[in-house]
């Protein structure tokens, strides 16, 4: 069997060269590459990498570490999950290796958990390279769906209590999630006082004209928007963020209305805490300047 190239792959280093992050790269060190394959959407890479575990690369940018991806599931999951004060219906749009769906699933309120993402391959290989992750689909209130977003959105109504957008970049075929006509989508699909979640355009050290649009687009929709980030150090500048929108204009999203006791969080959580998720709203001033 010969070995398995890829352009993005020189001399056992993977490089993660993008115009949305101009003049910087992420660079891993590769062991080995386990599959590539070109699905209907999207270029699909998987590596085992010498320090990140087992790596999912889509369209040459990377997605998740096995090493670090609980940071940014915990908190795109948590943040709207605990901000909400009965979520038993949840949709999941994007996050087809199912670690949103396994933090969904730690919330004994939840009798249904829908995921919808448009690529079956994401899916079909996480479960097979990423158990850590995919063990999401195992649980019994979990649905599958493979579709659009948009579309599947289209025929929902006053249908879900918290609606989380795990999403690629807003380039290729996730671009339409990071405009205003979705939000009004997910606005309709929630109940009232639901929650949505986004992954909230990068990064406050390269995006913040991107992040202040989507944010002033989620205004315009939503009464209550707050953007709140993490700390990953395998996506562009080792941040992420999210914007967290509500239908209810008296809630407020920065503070967690059910939290699990200190015991709970630790045996739940590698990563998000109650006094995580109030400082994940707290921004550098310049950040907070630019967002005002």
């Amino acid at each position: 069997m010969s070995e398995i190239t890829h352009p993005t792959i020189k001399d056992g280093w993977f490089r993660e060269v993008s115009d949305m992050w101009p003049g910087q790269a992420m660079t891993l060190r590769v062991n080995q590459v386990l599959h590539h394959e070109k699905s209907k959407y999207q270029d699909v890479l998987i590596f085992e990498s010498s320090d990140y575990g087992t790596v999912l690369v889509l369209d040459n940018v990377i997605q998740c570490t096995e090493r670090d991806e609980f940071s940014y599931q915990e908190m795109i999951t948590h943040l709207a999950m605990n901000a909400h004060p009965n979520p038993e219906k949840v949709l999941v749009i994007g996050g087809g290796d199912g670690g949103v769906l396994r933090e969904v699933v730690k919330h004994e309120t939840v009798k249904e958990a829908t995921l919808c993402d448009i690529d079956e391959a994401v899916i079909r290989l996480s479960k097979k390279y990423l158990p850590g992750m995919s063990v999401g689909f195992q649980h019994p209130a979990v649905k599958t769906h493979i579709g659009d977003g948009f579309e599947f959105l289209r025929d929902r109504t006053n249908e879900f209590d918290v609606i989380i957008t795990d999403s690629s970049d807003p380039e290729g075929p996730a671009e339409s999630l990071f405009q205003k006509p979705y939000f009004e989508l997910l606005r309709g699909a929630l109940r009232d006082g639901g929650v949505i979640t986004t992954q909230g355009s990068e990064n406050q050290w390269l995006h913040l004209s991107l992040i202040s649009k989507l944010k002033k687009s989620c205004k315009e929709v939503f009464p209550v928007v707050e953007y709140a980030y993490t700390t990953i150090p395998t996506y562009p500048s080792g941040q992420i963020g999210f914007m967290v929108c509500c239908k209810d204009s008296e809630r407020d999203v920065r503070t967690p209305l059910r939290t699990w006791s200190k015991e709970e969080e630790e045996k739940l959580c590698r990563y998000y805490s109650a006094e995580v998720h109030k400082a994940a709203f707290v921004l550098p001033t310049f950040a907070r300047k630019a967002l005002r």
